[in-house]
């Protein structure tokens, strides 16, 4: 007797039209998602926008929302990508209905809305505070840096610009001079709709590259006259290797392992209980030091008050950082210097003032060897990297300048979130 097989029936019709509630399993993330932003989140500031009668009805914008924010969740970041998701996978049909938006829809929503999509980061915090999620009895400060939508090799320096211009300058003139003596008797071998003095496309190529040259430096004195004026210095004009990205001139050149790249630092301030972002920023900075302060007051504009205790590496560490952060009552744990294997905390070995602050962090840190709360911060914000990174997929901004790739790590930031609240929630 041979084997009986489930039926497998292509030409079946569907007797009841399919419910999206039945493409995943109940409990599935995109039901979260998708009823969480439908129903707990406030999209005013986005609904507000379409006051319009007249036109074609476009995508419901909260569909349209919970559509980028799932996407995020999964890793999923290109609008291409996302549409050929709504296409073929039925998680995607399940929180858009079975909506199928093309990528340019998906794209042109995401810039129109990207700052009040970013904002969303406080609504889904608050949601994760009422869960029970977020005590600010320890809170973990980091710094991540993400590649640029730039390439290092479209930057240029100051010294390097001063030497193109000139070789530039003298190439176009050259051929304008040239141009100049051509007599007009030469239309026979230009062709009666040309004049024969027009600009040949390489030139015309070479004249924006002067542009832009001289654009950049323009910004770049501009920056070290600001500079001068704020250090109380005599101007001398940016430094010869001081540079400036022609693709996105708001990134900037820093180190990333053993290698430079055009990067942002993007911070978090991560709670130790769940491992939920309590504030964030974005900044073109390399180094961490001017941050601590603002995401401290990050913190507490987000959430009402300030955290119990705070702990961050040393490129937070200074005597200004740790004297407001004092002043704030807060129980700071800050390293001193760069920690080493089998070392119980992050201390270093220079020599600080004794009267310093500074010292007294390090007496501080060594006391408690390792049953000190410093070491909660490895194991809060370092993992939050890296599920953003590695499990998630984002390595590089899509967007270009400091606004809108703001507005891109508030999203994913918000992302985390909403997956750390759905594991209490469904």
């Amino acid at each position: 007797m041979g084997k009986t097989f489930r039926e497998w029936n292509l030409e079946q019709s569907w007797l009841l039209p399919p419910s999206v509630r039945d493409f995943v399993p109940e409990g599935h993330i995109a039901h979260f998602v998708r009823d969480t932003i439908r129903e707990d989140l406030d999209l005013t500031e986005i609904l507000s926008c379409y006051s319009e009668e007249r036109g074609y009805p476009p995508y419901h914008p909260v569909m349209m929302s919970a559509l980028l924010l799932y996407s995020y969740c999964e890793g999923i970041y290109s609008s291409r990508r996302i549409a050929k998701a709504c296409e073929q996978r039925v998680d995607f049909m399940a929180v858009t209905g079975m909506n199928k938006p093309d990528f340019r829809t998906i794209s042109e929503f995401r810039k129109r809305h990207l700052k009040a999509l970013g904002g969303l980061f406080i609504h889904i915090l608050r949601l994760c505070q009422k869960a029970g999620l977020v005590t600010l009895g320890h809170v973990a400060l980091d710094g991540t840096r993400m590649r640029a939508n730039a390439s290092r090799h479209k930057a240029m320096s100051y010294g390097r610009m001063n030497k193109a211009e000139s070789e530039l300058k003298a190439e176009v003139d050259k051929w304008f001079a040239e141009a100049e003596a051509i007599d007009r008797s030469e239309d026979e071998e230009h062709g009666r709709s040309r004049r024969g003095d027009e600009m040949p496309e390489w030139v015309a190529h070479k004249q924006k590259r002067l542009e832009k040259i001289r654009e950049a430096k323009a910004v770049l004195e501009a920056e070290a006259r600001e500079k001068a004026k704020a250090d109380g210095k005599k101007d001398n004009g940016p430094q010869d290797r001081a540079q400036r990205n022609f693709t996105d001139p708001e990134s900037a050149i820093m180190k990333m392992g053993d290698r430079f790249e055009q990067c942002y630092n993007a911070q978090a301030a991560v709670d130790a209980k769940s491992q939920v972002i309590v504030a964030q920023a974005l900044t073109n900075e390399s180094n961490d030091q001017r941050q601590l302060d603002p995401m401290v007051s990050e913190i507490k504009k987000n959430m009402g008050r300030h955290a119990d205790e705070i702990s961050a590496d040393a490129g937070y560490c200074s005597e200004e950082n740790l004297k407001k952060v004092n002043r704030r009552h807060i129980n700071a744990y800050i390293a001193t210097g760069r920690q080493k294997h089998g070392r119980a905390a992050a201390t270093g070995n220079k020599p600080f003032r004794k009267e310093s602050r500074v010292h007294a962090m390090m007496v501080k840190l060594k006391q408690g060897g390792y049953r000190s709360r410093y070491r909660l911060r490895k194991q809060s914000v370092e993992p939050v990297f890296g599920q953003i990174k590695q499990c998630r997929g984002f390595r590089q901004f899509l967007m270009r300048g400091v606004e809108k790739v703001s507005g891109e790590w508030a999203m994913l930031c918000s992302a985390h979130n909403l997956l750390k609240l759905s594991a209490v929630r469904v």
